[in-house]
């Protein structure tokens, strides 16, 4: 509710503007604040309401991005020649304060967490009280997930390869529209493309979120959303090679079937490969490494495009970075399960060597040292 707030407050202050400065801080640092805090609060809730079926869930909640992207355009495009530009973000802000609404439904969620004891005040310590660099540092690490980072080597993959994947998956969003009217496609229908993008997601994320969610694919939702990742970056070869009408709308469904398997497992998978008592810090920094390379990459590529002037090569480096992202995260998976089985069969092997440890029978001799007996030893296996 506070980041609906916010991002009303930023899109009403964006129409008073009177400079692109004024405008970076009241559309981009204000609104971009509120949508971070509707949009990671609602992802981390999500992960709570839901045990079974979580793919699906995760699907069907971004279902609403896909609604977004289709409508957004259209009602941007209309208000721009009805309103102008100020009265455009007047109607933006009356859109966003609508998370209030979203937020206010959202019913608190019991957990297993048992609440903390209070204690009373420690005694007086004879070390030194640490600097304020030194307690900034333990917060930090404290509210974000480096030490998961550090010691989970499945969230180390998956936070590296979607940081990579997001320097090329953002691209085609932003270019695709200009790279139409360059080769003289109509602005009316350069503009559908997204909407057509957005719109075949509604149908296929559900699908996607169908078939992640089925128990024969449980343990492989991280090989599927590699998958998902490589296919999006060899589509976008495919509308390099051609800017006909025609060929971007077979694009832009293909891209749309990659896009829906990347939207719906992107979290689930998170899910998978984090505990959920520490969801929220491991997406807070994923977020975080995210937004980095969001910041570095359209403007990466609009340098690229400003010098070789050609369309063609903004494409190309989408595509290099989701297939490197893709291969990376796939066979960092497959390495880490391989020395998950075998570590397992060696925890195994050592195990059934103890439990077929045959009872030695020690011969000892009585009191008299006459009369002999047999004593048995018992191993007792205090650690494994």
């Amino acid at each position: 509710m506070l980041g609906g707030v916010l991002a009303c407050l930023g899109m009403v202050a964006s129409s008073f503007c009177r400079t692109l400065s004024q405008l970076y801080l009241a559309a981009g640092f204000i609104t971009g604040l509120g949508m971070c805090f509707s949009f990671q609060s609602t992802i981390i809730v999500l992960g709570f309401y839901f045990n079974r079926r979580q793919a699906l869930a995760n699907a069907l909640a971004s279902v609403g991005v896909s609604l977004g992207i289709t409508l957004w355009p259209l009602l941007a495009r209309y208000l721009l020649e009805d309103l102008g530009w100020r009265g455009t973000f007047l109607v933006f802000g009356g859109v966003f304060l609508h998370c209030c609404v979203c937020g206010a439904i959202l019913r608190p969620v019991a957990t297993s967490v048992a609440p903390e004891t209070r204690e009373g005040p420690p005694p007086p310590s004879k070390t030194p009280v640490p600097s304020c660099l030194a307690a900034c540092g333990r917060a930090i690490q404290r509210h974000l997930a480096f030490d998961i980072l550090w010691h989970n080597a499945g969230y180390r993959v998956f936070t590296l390869g979607v940081a990579w994947m997001i320097l090329g998956f953002p691209l085609p969003h932003v270019f695709l529209v200009p790279y139409a009217m360059r080769h003289g496609v109509d602005e009316h229908r350069a503009a559908l493309l997204i909407s057509i993008i957005g719109f075949s997601n509604i149908f296929l994320r559900p699908m996607a979120g169908l078939v992640a969610s089925r128990r024969d694919f449980a343990g492989h939702r991280k090989y599927l959303f590699s998958l998902a990742v490589l296919l999006n970056g060899l589509t976008n070869l495919v509308c390099a090679a051609s800017a006909d009408f025609r060929v971007l709308v077979g694009y832009c469904l293909v891209y749309s079937v990659s896009m829906s398997g990347v939207g719906a497992l992107f979290f689930q998978v998170l899910m998978d490969v984090v505990p959920m008592d520490r969801f929220s810090r491991a997406l807070g920094l994923c977020t975080i490494l995210e937004s980095i390379s969001i910041l570095i990459s359209p403007p990466l590529a609009g340098f690229l495009l400003d010098t070789t002037d050609n369309f063609s090569y903004v494409f190309y480096m989408s595509s290099f970075f989701l297939i490197s992202a893709a291969l990376f995260m796939g066979g960092s998976f497959c390495a880490l399960r391989k020395k998950e089985r075998r570590q397992g069969r060696q925890a195994e092997a050592e195990a059934a060597t103890l439990e077929a440890a045959p009872e030695r029978a020690l011969t000892v001799k009585g009191t008299d040292r006459s009369e002999k007996r047999l004593c048995t030893e018992i191993v007792y296996v205090t650690s494994v």
